[in-house]
């Protein structure tokens, strides 16, 4: 009997591993970027000298960025779209719901898209989403559903993050749907950007429909599934509380926070745009050609003066190295803001930093580690005093080869000198990197202490996951 135990836990380990490999070995190689792109690449088109018939506003504040959504879709009429990569019902994510399915009342079309992975984890049978998800006016998808006999395609994240209200205005950046990264109520939070786009001219085409048509494209995807319409769900009493719960809530949030439902002149609120242009990762489930990190960093290689750029960590291959090492070697000063390890959020972000801090030395960076106590998640980037770029992108392997991705690139002097006073904020709670072991401490600065447990983590991925830094 031992025997026969023995040999069934052999076969077992043996499955687990090979459906393991099947899930990553897609993966391991990473694409090049064919000439196709490289000849197709146009650095022109990111800048204007007209009115792009566009405006826009940097969103810093988690407050400010759930009040402006709560605003956008209780005033919406005819349709509302919302890709996110994470969405959670906790406090924050029920009164977005909460405010979805009074738009849905009111005769608006809902269209939700989330990540499969994601999906499955927080929202599959929570009855606050199906409380929205099964009303007539709303649809939600999830891009690459996780289907165990299909492991090749279970690395494929959905990264992107907007919200667009009646064609008119979206909302687009690195926060997902929940309080992690939304609203002041108290709890861990996580620092991060978006950028508010109105659209003034209506005639004018501009980066609203290239947000749309990218809309399409992973809305119609064949790896894109419908969820929450079945009718098991419609009339469950379980998924009828919740609505129930929805429908009062939205009430209490009308009263309490008056100021969100108000009319706002977003002539007023926003800052004037030359041109905005979206950058975007191929949408396939496979291993992709790292396109928008090889414009995104074409680009930069532009400046004449300076760039700065944040991201919550730094996992690049060689080819990524590179391409760092050349806008080094062509800019005057190029500048990286990114989490010191104890502050980082991502412990396997903190051990490939911590292995390979030297590299980034070495290019001549001039590197911020940013040690504020909270973890920053800001993904965004200024070139001399007139282009500026916020998105979803982090500087990673799986943002450039696994995720569907997006930066909106903007040219505007206005609207960049906002973006850096602001970028100046978490700066001001930064260690400036002066070698390996070294900071050039500010007065009354003191670097955060690793703790036993975080290093002990970074330790054991050291170890045992390193290999696979292409996944984290």
């Amino acid at each position: 009997m031992k025997r026969k135990g023995l040999k069934l836990t052999l076969i077992l380990v043996t499955l687990i591993i090979l459906y393991i490999l099947l899930a990553i070995l897609p993966y391991i190689k990473q694409p090049d970027i064919s000439g196709e792109t490289r000849q197709s690449l146009n650095l022109e088109k990111f800048c204007s000298q007209d009115d792009g018939g566009e405006r826009a506003k940097i969103i810093c504040d988690n407050g400010e960025a759930l009040k402006e959504r709560i605003r956008l879709i209780s005033q919406a009429e005819e349709e509302i779209i919302l890709s996110t990569f994470r969405f959670e019902s906790d406090n924050v994510g029920k009164m977005v719901l909460s405010a979805l399915r009074d738009a849905a009342k009111r005769g608006v079309k809902i269209y939700v898209l989330s990540d499969g992975f994601s999906y499955l984890t927080t929202m599959w049978g929570d009855p606050y989403f199906l409380a929205v998800a099964a009303m007539d006016q709303v649809e939600f998808r999830q891009y690459n559903p996780i289907r165990i006999w299909k492991p090749w395609t279970s690395m494929a994240r959905m990264h992107d993050k907007y919200l667009i209200v009646d064609r008119k205005a979206y909302i687009l950046g690195g926060r997902n749907t929940f309080g992690y990264f939304l609203g002041d109520l108290p709890g861990h939070k996580n620092y991060d950007w978006d950028v508010f786009v109105y659209k003034e001219e209506k005639e004018k085409p501009g980066s609203m429909e290239q947000l749309l048509h990218y809309f399409r494209t992973m809305w119609d995807h064949k790896e894109s599934a419908v969820m929450g319409k079945s009718w098991l769900w419609k009339y469950n009493p379980s998924v009828k509380k919740a609505g129930e719960f929805l429908d009062k809530q939205y009430q209490e949030m009308m009263e309490e926070h008056q100021e969100w439902f108000e009319m706002r002149d977003y002539a007023e609120y926003t800052l004037p745009l030359n041109h905005a242009e979206l950058l975007t990762n191929p949408v396939n489930t496979g291993a992709k050609e790292p396109a928008l990190f090889f414009e995104m960093t074409e680009l930069m290689k532009q400046a004449k003066r300076e760039l700065y750029f944040h991201t919550p960590y730094v996992i690049c291959d060689d080819w990524m190295m590179e391409q760092l090492q050349e806008i080094c070697s062509l800019v005057p000063s190029v500048e990286m803001l990114t989490n010191s390890i104890a502050n980082n959020g991502n412990p396997f972000g903190a051990m490939d930093y911590s292995m390979r801090k030297q590299e980034f030395i070495d290019t001549g960076l001039e590197i911020h580690e940013y040690d504020g106590g909270i973890s920053y998640h800001g993904k965004c980037f200024t070139m001399d005093d007139r282009i500026s770029g916020i998105g979803s992108f982090n500087w990673d392997m799986r943002s450039a080869y696994m995720n569907t991705e997006m930066m909106l690139v903007i040219d505007s002097p206005e609207l960049t000198r906002q973006l850096n006073e602001m970028m100046e904020t978490y700066e001001k709670d930064s260690l400036i990197v002066e070698d390996l072991h070294q900071y050039q401490l500010k007065s009354g600065q003191i670097p955060q202490e690793l703790s036993k447990k975080k290093a002990s983590k970074i330790n054991i991925i050291k170890h045992f996951a390193r290999w696979a830094r292409f996944l984290f």
